[in-house]
């Protein structure tokens, strides 16, 4: 075990108990200590700190932080140079990415980007919106806002700009979405610089590795289970195999065992396909990591 300490920024706010729950299945238990901002990790070379989403790439960029979980739409907000070392698919509520809109009430009479012409936009991400509309040739007004965005227009905005999963919240408050300003996933980004330190790199790498995996296994399952020889081609031909599957020889050399991982769905209607080919003792098994 080195001597060296990590500094890793974990996300406060939604994605504080996803990104958590995502280290715990990768093998890093982070645990939380009320009003505090340093999380504790059950591994000796790292070091966790509280930051918001928001915040992070810069904190990441000027080296307060070695590395950090966040959104690429934050990195492009703040304009921040730091390294992704990968993309994390992962969020408060889905595995899909997250949506920037831009929104304006089901009775507005703004129909196109054009028709924000001189208006005004209130959004988180004004950097964001503001290339936006530059692209759509539009000038408009683009103000920040502290929070409770969706309840702005049309009193205090004409329109807004707002993230969104399941656009739940956007229909709640009677707004209609009139273009996607840009999709986000999660990323694992690093300082440059101290990505450069063989030591930190490996670290760095190491954790995204075991976090690509977790991501990787969800929605599969193994399965097992021994097929006679003279059955094995009709076998292997109903398995929809995330690799060839792996074949072994069995004490009795008629038969052999077959293992495989597929995507869980379609256990449903395989197993029974399988049992009908000749295979026996089908075993599905969960899987919680799968590394290329």
């Amino acid at each position: 075990m080195s001597d060296r300490i990590l500094k890793l920024g974990i996300p406060a706010g939604s994605l504080k108990d996803s990104t958590a729950e995502l280290f715990r299945r990768a093998g890093y238990n982070i645990k939380f200590a009320s009003r505090s901002y340093f999380p504790t990790v059950d591994d000796p070379e790292i070091e966790c700190m509280l930051i918001r989403a928001q915040e992070m790439a810069r904190y990441v960029a000027n080296g307060i932080l070695d590395a950090g979980i966040t959104g690429h739409d934050w990195v492009l907000e703040t304009g921040a140079d730091v390294h992704e070392v990968c993309e994390l698919v992962f969020s408060k509520v889905s595995r899909r990415p997250v949506r920037w809109v831009l929104c304006v009430p089901e009775s507005s009479d703004i129909k196109t980007v054009a028709d924000l012409e001189g208006k005004t936009i209130a959004t988180e991400a004004v950097g964001l919106t503001t290339s936006y509309l530059k692209k759509h040739g539009v000038t408009a007004e683009v103000e920040f806002s502290w929070g409770a965005t969706e309840v702005k227009p049309p009193k205090l905005a004409d329109a807004i700009v707002e993230v969104t999963e399941t656009g739940s919240s956007l229909r709640a408050n009677n707004l209609r979405i009139l273009d996607e300003v840009i999709q986000s996933t999660t990323r694992f980004i690093a300082n440059p610089n101290s990505y450069q330190d063989d030591w930190v790199k490996t670290k760095i790498d190491n954790i995204a590795l075991m976090l690509q995996s977790c991501l990787a296994a969800e929605g599969k399952v193994g399965l097992m289970m021994n097929v006679h020889r003279e059955m094995l081609d009709s076998v292997v031909g109903i398995l929809p195999a995330l690799q060839t599957p792996t074949v072994s020889h069995l004490s009795d050399p008629d038969w052999v065992a077959v293992n495989t991982i597929v995507d869980e769905q379609v256990v449903r209607t395989t197993v029974p396909q399988l049992k009908a080919a000749g295979a026996k003792g089908i075993v599905e098994y969960p899987i919680s990591k799968i590394i290329d």
